[in-house]
């Protein structure tokens, strides 16, 4: 192989594996936020982590994670507003992201 291919697959990998993290990140973000929603709904033990998992799995309606604050909205009613939902998500991101750094 040339400098340019050990180059070329170098930069491949890195970015799979930062595609990979981001995954990861996302579904530890939005386990997190199903975490918080099912306490605001008064949910705990199995049932709380049953919610998050639905929560999760929400995510792959679509591309981005409106349809995760539509479910998590839907299912709060009035115990939250959006702002503080979509405050909450950016905030368990950076969470999960330290999570993943952490683990390494």
């Amino acid at each position: 192989m040339t400098t340019f291919d050990d180059r070329e697959s170098a930069f491949e990998n890195k970015f799979a594996h930062d595609a990979e993290m981001q995954f990861k990140a996302e579904a530890r973000c939005n386990k997190l936020l199903g975490l918080w929603a099912a306490e605001l709904m008064g949910r705990t033990g199995a049932e709380a982590e049953a919610y998050a998992r639905e929560v999760v799995a929400a995510d792959f309606e679509e591309a981005g994670h409106d349809d995760v604050i539509r479910k998590v909205m839907a299912d709060i009613g009035d115990r939250a507003t959006e702002e503080a939902v979509r405050a909450k998500r950016a905030e368990f991101l950076k969470v999960a992201k330290e999570q993943l750094a952490s683990e390494g």
